[in-house]
């Protein structure tokens, strides 16, 4: 966190922990943490933040990301606040951590996690973010904090109205993490991103430390990551891009348009206790499919972008409590859910690339748990055909023969392929032993790339 001490430990190699307790988190902050061993992006992530070190970081969705940068932040700011080094100006937010992210839901689901590991530890954390009036929500943070502000969770375009309003200070801001980078870019937040951290008072990278979360690296992450952090960042990429986990099965289905609705009740038909989301490509279909669902007895609900603010969250709130079970959502909840007991993701409508397939599917298997994965496909998805088969092989999973009889590579070939990736897969097995006479840990073969200190990265070039 120390600005001052990033040139030394460039020197330093910084080892990842295997428990809680081997880091220097505070006891106040370690005892609000209800699971003893940290999850791989954690083992890494955490020491580098404890250290002081700029991050870019890639890492499977359902990770556990948003605990590997929450948990040091806290021990930081819990110690900042302790010393007295921390100051609040007068019916202004003053924050020294700023959390920037793209979406309503996942900045309430950052915060919801600050509050759970910040307990009787006396850390003010705030949250801003649109879809609600600014009167309503300055009174909000007056009534609930008196403007006192230790971390501040927020999307940016509502930060920057405020920030134009003369509500908040950036001069104390200490920490800068934007998570989901790529995803704030594609919906077109750069300007706003970039009048924020380089126009309103806010420390230079030199003088604050800077986190960046991204799971994509196009060329615009690539430039912004560039600009805002130091040149002795660390770049962590904890297992393969784009790939969900290894505990999710996935299914797809040939299904026609007009037979959707039949094939999606003899599956709920099947599990009608477990907790399911579904994912709908229009926002009136959307409608329309939770209409019918509660018609034929169902206990569902709806999340998308048309609904006011207070909807969604009721919404939201239903399905984790677990009073609805069966949540139908726009992609507005492919990356902001995070309900660890998800058992079923169906892909009612297919997204229109493999990336967000990934991230949708990623709603189930979290934490470790595992998952089912359903897609309904026809010849409307034809555009993410080849991307389909490329990640079925890549996590070993069963190709459909109506998907390998409509690519545009040989059934013979795919047959065999399947057969390579499944005696592949018995080989790991049989060599486990082998694994243990390296001495390799599991993270470490996940892990495509970590690097340290390492300024010529493929993806990081400066042109």
């Amino acid at each position: 966190m120390k600005s001052n001490e990033t040139t030394s430990l460039t020197n330093l190699k910084i080892d990842k922990i295997n428990t809680f307790s081997e880091s220097t988190l505070h006891p106040n902050i370690l005892k609000n943490i209800k699971y003893k061993i940290p999850m791989p992006v954690q083992q890494h992530v955490i020491p580098l933040i404890l250290a002081g070190r700029d991050l870019i970081v890639s890492a499977q969705t359902g990770s556990g990301k948003t605990a590997a940068f929450l948990l040091p932040l806290l021990d930081f700011v819990y110690r900042e606040i302790n010393n007295s080094f921390s100051k609040h100006l007068k019916f202004k937010l003053n924050p020294l951590v700023l959390i920037l992210t793209p979406t309503r839901e996942l900045a309430i689901q950052i915060y919801d996690e600050t509050i759970k590991f910040s307990q009787n530890t006396r850390i003010n954390t705030n949250i801003v973010y649109g879809g609600v009036e600014i009167r309503l929500q300055l009174k909000d943070l007056y009534r609930h904090s008196n403007y006192q502000c230790d971390i501040l969770v927020a999307t940016p375009g509502r930060l920057l109205d405020l920030c134009n309003r003369g509500q908040i200070s950036f001069d104390a801001v200490k920490c800068l993490v934007l998570d989901e980078a790529d995803r704030m870019l594609d919906m077109g937040f750069e300007p706003q991103i970039r009048e924020l951290v380089e126009t309103k008072n806010m420390p230079n990278n030199l003088h604050r430390q800077t986190l960046m979360f991204s799971a994509t690296f196009p060329k615009s992450v690539k430039i912004l990551a560039q600009t805002f952090l130091k040149n002795t960042c660390t770049t962590l990429n904890i297992g393969l891009i784009y790939t969900p986990s290894s505990n999710i099965k996935q299914y797809l289905e040939f299904v026609e348009e007009h037979e959707k609705k039949l094939f999606l009740l003899d599956i709920l038909k099947k599990d009608s206790t477990d907790l399911i989301v579904i994912f709908v490509e229009m926002k009136y279909r959307v409608d329309e499919l939770e209409e019918y669902l509660i018609g034929e007895g169902f206990n569902a609900v709806s999340i998308h972008g048309d609904k006011m603010q207070h909807e969604r969250e009721a919404a939201l709130r239903a399905f984790k409590t677990s009073e609805k079970n069966i949540l139908i959502a726009t992609a507005v909840a492919a990356r902001g859910l995070d309900v660890q007991d998800v058992k079923v993701v169906i892909n009612y409508d297919l997204p229109n690339n493999i990336e967000e397939y990934v991230h949708r599917i990623g709603r189930t298997g979290r934490a470790g748990m595992s998952g089912i994965a359903i897609s309904f496909y026809n010849d409307k998805n034809r555009n993410i055909i080849n991307g389909l088969l490329t990640l079925l092989r890549e996590t070993h999973q069963d190709v459909p023969e109506f998907l390998i009889k409509k690519s545009n590579i040989s059934q013979k070939d795919a047959l065999l392929e399947n057969r390579s990736f499944k005696y592949m897969e018995k080989q790991k097995s049989n060599n486990q032993e082998l694994k243990e006479e390296r001495k390799v840990d599991s993270t470490e073969i996940k892990s495509q790339n970590i690097k340290d200190n390492d300024l010529n990265l493929d993806w990081f070039d400066r042109e």
